[in-house]
């Protein structure tokens, strides 16, 4: 017989608080690091495609242990389990703010990673089960909150903190929450007696091995490719084929071991098919999207980190708004391949709206409303995206097809600033040269725009030639300002088609007719 593992009074609180608290570690470091990573930047001496790494070192350590989770909780129990996680977050997060270059700090993050990516699975696992069954509804409402503050939280604070401190004091902040949260794991959280059972089951570390080799070979060679000249580098050349094989074994592994990592048989089922699909699709617009207008705001407008992480909290309490309501559609019987499609289309209103605004030096005033229209588009597609998703799978098959999308949908983000940051480079090339071919120093209105600098920092105090020579370099600063703002429009171009040529292949979804027992599955998976 199993344990009861309901709590009452104020030892179930404790346990809520704690639970919520490390929920919110782990989510608010994923988004709380992009408003600081120009000042990492600088004082790392990092490089755009370098300083991305700080962001998708973390994701891929969320992606690889998320599948471990429950075999690791069963090995050693779920409190052991869940305080070292903690541990191991809390130690990374001090050596993350140590760290002297950018390779160190990654290196960390990726560790850091690994210790979070149980605190979300495990919180949620702690919280459902401390209540009684019909008080479950509420946990989840409690612990829906928490999700749904942290990514509001991450950017304002992380920008607060850059502003009056400094950069490493975004990792600090966990140390003191760390600790106690540590303290009242092993105080008050128990483990199941019934783990123990699990336990005897053989973890796939084949899978897990080829999952991470794959992943990470991939991932370098999608950070690096662009400064290393892709394929005339035999360094990313050997890394695609470790990839290429890797993932391919990876599978073969998976199809034919008896309890494969990733349960990739359930991808016989179509919807759950398109459902991974679209997570990787949303990961890579919300992620993306959340990645580069910080880097804008900072880089070309020259906001503080705090005025750029405070542009992005109407958008969040957007989303968070949304989401209930967007429930309760569903529960009215609205298809969901119409809310996925409908939120697909504002999404991209979204990326076109952003694609028209940006200049070297768009207000403030202008992100407002095209922020507004991006919270209502991810609030429509999260909720239904996951249901369709699981719509028509049954038992164990849903659990396997929830962890599927979840994972889809990191390693969708962890793709998509990878790939972004590629392709500014490439267009930051692309639009410079074609700046510099109209500009000839033979070009009466470029004489007469540099003799005007000239003049102007002449009137400053300097003597001609050194005027002349400020008066170029200002031309070549306002040529790479202009430069990079077109990439900018470029990638908010991208993905806006990008999910604008999803929509015809979400209405052709064909909608199986579910049963009631199968609903009751799908909407205790999406809790």
């Amino acid at each position: 017989m199993e344990e009861s593992l309901v709590e009452y009074g104020s030892r179930r609180v404790i346990i809520t608080i704690t639970a919520i608290f490390c929920a919110l570690l782990e989510i608010v470091d994923t988004t709380i690091v992009n408003v600081a990573l120009k000042d990492m930047q600088g004082n790392l001496g990092a490089t755009l495609t370098e300083i991305a790494w700080v962001i998708t070192a973390y994701a891929i350590g969320n992606v690889i242990i998320v599948p471990m989770t429950s075999w690791l909780s069963a090995q050693f129990g779920r409190r052991n389990y869940f305080a070292v996680s903690i541990m191991i977050f809390t130690v990374c997060s001090f050596l993350c703010g140590n760290a002297d270059n950018i390779w160190e700090l990654v290196f960390f993050r990726f560790i850091q990673g690994l210790g979070g990516g149980a605190l979300l699975v495990t919180s949620q696992t702690i919280i459902t089960e401390s209540y009684p069954a019909e008080k479950r509804s509420m946990a989840q409402a409690i612990y829906g909150m928490g999700v749904i503050i942290g990514p509001t939280l991450g950017p304002p604070l992380g920008g607060y903190i850059v502003d009056h401190y400094s950069w490493p004091y975004i990792f600090y902040i966990n140390i003191p929450i760390g600790v106690i949260a540590t303290l009242l794991t092993l105080q008050f959280v128990r483990s199941p007696k019934y783990a123990a059972k699990k336990s005897r089951k053989e973890i796939d570390w084949a899978g897990i091995s080829l999952l991470a080799l794959s992943v990470g070979a991939l991932q370098f060679v999608l950070e690096r490719g662009q400064e290393d000249d892709w394929f005339n580098s035999s360094v990313i050349t050997s890394l695609v084929v470790v990839a290429v094989f890797g993932f391919f074994f990876f599978i073969w592994r998976e199809l034919s071991a008896k309890n494969p990592v990733v349960e990739l048989r359930v991808l016989k089922n179509g919807n759950l098919r398109i459902g991974t699909i679209l997570s990787f699709i949303l990961g890579f617009g919300l992620y993306g999207s959340t990645f580069i207008i910080p880097i804008y705001t900072q880089g070309t407008l020259g906001w503080t980190a705090q005025q750029s992480g405070a542009l992005m909290v109407p958008a969040a309490l957007t989303t968070a708004f949304m989401m209930p309501l967007i429930g309760k559609v569903l529960q009215m019987g609205v298809r969901q391949q119409y809310l996925v499609a409908f939120g697909m289309l504002v999404f991209f209103v979204y990326s076109f709206w952003g694609y028209k605004i940006l200049t070297p030096d768009t207000g403030a005033d202008a992100f407002f409303w095209m922020l507004i229209v991006r919270g209502v588009g991810m609030g429509m597609l999260f909720i239904p995206i996951t249901a369709l998703s699981l719509s028509t799978l049954k038992g164990q098959e849903i659990g396997q097809g929830a962890a599927f999308t979840g994972m889809m949908r990191q390693l969708g983000g962890s793709f998509g600033i990878a790939l972004i940051t590629t392709y500014m480079v490439r267009r930051n090339a692309v639009h410079r040269n074609d700046l510099v071919s109209h500009l000839s120093a033979h070009d009466p209105m470029v004489q007469q725009r540099v003799a005007g600098m000239q003049n102007s920092f002449i009137g400053k105090g300097m003597s001609p030639d050194v005027a002349l020579q400020s008066a170029h370099k200002s031309l070549d600063y306002m040529v790479m300002k202009q430069a990079s703002v077109l990439s900018y429009m470029d990638v908010f171009m991208f993905i806006g088609l990008m999910f604008l040529f999803c929509i015809p292949f979400i209405l052709l979804v064909k909608e199986k007719k579910e049963k009631a027992s199968e609903k009751v599955d799908v909407s205790e998976a999406l809790h």
